[in-house]
């Protein structure tokens, strides 16, 4: 793969041997791929490491690395204790296959579950090369075509965190990881929430790596700054595999990155900001608390009353994807249009800079006219020009109130007390800027919309919004770099790479 090519031989000529393992039923392995993260997968995975280990050109001592579906596998074959992994980075990917990953958030179906399905048969459906393979390759493709899965389907029967979900989700029991861990990722990634958790879960050696990337490696990630993700990843692999005392376990565990304020568009080529470091989440303690009031307002007072809303179905034109992966016109847009048709609430133009690092919290009791609902709270930057940037969100499929794992029925008029957390972000807002909360009941296309479309109604007393602050100081104290990639000495370009993104709205009906 042209990906590893960028990035293993740098390690071999530091005498590493790079290893790329096909799974069962891709590439030129045989076998069936019938579904994500088996059991039967990770104890391939297993066997791969322990052949590797008697080989006579291994310390014994085997590292694993991988993004997306293969910084997941790290965390899973982990948990798994195979005696010969010592270490593991684990870029993009989560610790709760329920919570996080690409089918359900905060208990509501994402459309993402289906697009990935279409994408994954895409790749179930690939022949192996003829090459590799010149006798079996013909035999080994209609195999595979012939027993493919409909993965949707498989998603679709566990609607809630049911043993299913649990089973690869290590944050059931993070104990059982004793590898080191070295957890990257980006703000601008779906699984960035997925890195606090882990550095506060996991017991053992860890340290993490945050920046404002999308769903890429940060050697040649977007937006910009890329850091030397190889010469990182060299000292990792050097302190735990070759007993080089580096001085890398003697620094922060954290190093995150607080963006700077930025007009909102669909994609990024740098976000300036500042690296900060800690060595717990959040790196500080101190907090902003703000309340919601009957005029609209952020304020630090308690005010009474209640407010309903019933957002339009379109509300959610401007979230972007879900996860940004192609990193084309992906990220959300100037939220405005979303902001009008959800309950807004904002501050007075601030007088003084907030920089948030961690995950905003939104308390609040709420009732729904109907026996089902979903509510949706973005935190957004508003500047004096009244575009509205979406920094960070949070949704709550209410069935699901009471835990991602304990589904409980919506009774219509019944009072239910909600807490939505936010992604974690680090975000700069500046002076003269105003900080506001928008909560809506639908968020299409990101997600599916309730079954009814209900009213919410939400009591103003019991609102309570916490926002982590960090007051910028305990700057990074390493150089990480600049991104390097290994050349590729042969590339074949089929056709210019384009990306699209379009949202059309029927000026008839209102249709998006």
């Amino acid at each position: 793969a042209i990906r590893d090519e960028q990035m293993h031989p740098y390690w071999a000529a530091f005498g590493y041997a790079c290893v790329r393992v096909d799974m069962r039923g891709c590439g030129e392995s045989d076998g069936l791929l019938i579904d994500e993260y088996l059991q039967q997968e990770l104890e391939d995975a297993v066997e791969v490491i322990g052949w590797l280990a008697q080989q006579d050109w291994c310390s014994g001592k085997v590292g694993m690395m991988g993004k997306s579906w293969g910084g997941f596998n790290s965390l899973q074959v982990a948990a798994l204790r195979p005696a010969a992994l010592k270490a593991i980075i684990t870029v993009c990917s989560t610790d709760d296959r329920y919570a996080d990953d690409i089918h359900y958030r905060g208990g509501a179906l994402l459309t993402e579950n289906f697009s990935w399905a279409s994408t994954m048969s895409c790749y179930m459906a690939k022949a192996p090369d003829p090459l590799l393979l010149p006798e079996t390759w013909r035999e080994h493709w209609l195999e595979r075509l012939q027993n493919m899965p409909l993965l949707a389907r498989n998603w679709l029967e566990h609607t809630y965190k049911d043993a299913y979900w649990k089973h690869g989700s290590i944050n059931e029991n993070y104990s059982a990881l004793k590898a080191a861990v070295y957890c990257v990722g980006g703000w601008g990634d779906a699984y960035s929430v997925a890195i606090p958790r882990i550095i506060q879960g996991l017991p053992g050696p860890k340290k993490a790596l945050i920046g404002p990337w999308a769903h890429k490696y940060p050697n040649f990630a977007s937006p910009k700054p890329e850091v030397d993700f190889l010469a990182e990843a060299k000292r990792w692999w050097d302190y735990w595999l070759k007993d080089i005392n580096n001085g890398i376990m003697d620094e922060a565990v954290i190093a995150a990155y607080i963006q700077d304020a930025v007009p909102p568009q669909a994609s990024y080529e740098q976000r300036p900001g500042l690296w900060v470091e800690g060595n717990q989440w959040p790196l500080q303690s101190q907090t902003l608390k703000f309340n919601l009031s009957s005029d609209r307002k952020l304020t630090k007072s308690k005010t009474a009353g209640k407010v309903s809303l019933k957002s339009p179905l379109t509300t959610g034109s401007a979230s972007g994807e879900y996860c940004v992966i192609w990193c084309g016109p992906d990220f959300p847009t100037d939220q405005r249009q979303d902001d009008a048709n959800s309950l807004s609430f904002d501050t007075e133009p601030l007088e003084s800079q907030i920089s948030i690092l961690g995950a905003s919290e939104l308390k609040v009791r709420v009732t729904s006219d109907q026996d089902c609902g979903q509510i949706i709270v973005r935190l957004c930057d508003v500047s004096p020009n009244g575009s509205s940037k979406r920094i960070s969100y949070g949704v709550l499929n209410l069935a699901m109130r009471n835990g991602l794992d304990c589904p409980k029925l919506v009774v219509a008029g019944e009072v239910m007390n909600v807490s939505i957390k936010l992604d974690d972000t680090g975000y700069q807002i500046p002076v003269g800027h105003r900080l506001r909360l928008a909560v809506s009941s639908a968020y299409f296309p990101l997600i599916w919309p309730a079954p009814k479309k209900a009213k919410l109604t939400l009591d103003l007393a019991s609102s309570c919004l916490t926002i982590p602050c960090h007051d910028r100081s305990a700057t990074l104290v390493r150089d990480l770099g600049q991104g390097y990639v290994c050349p590729v000495k042969k590339t074949k370009k089929i056709r210019p790479e384009k990306h699209d993104r379009v949202i059309q709205t029927d000026a008839r009906d209102g249709l998006v």
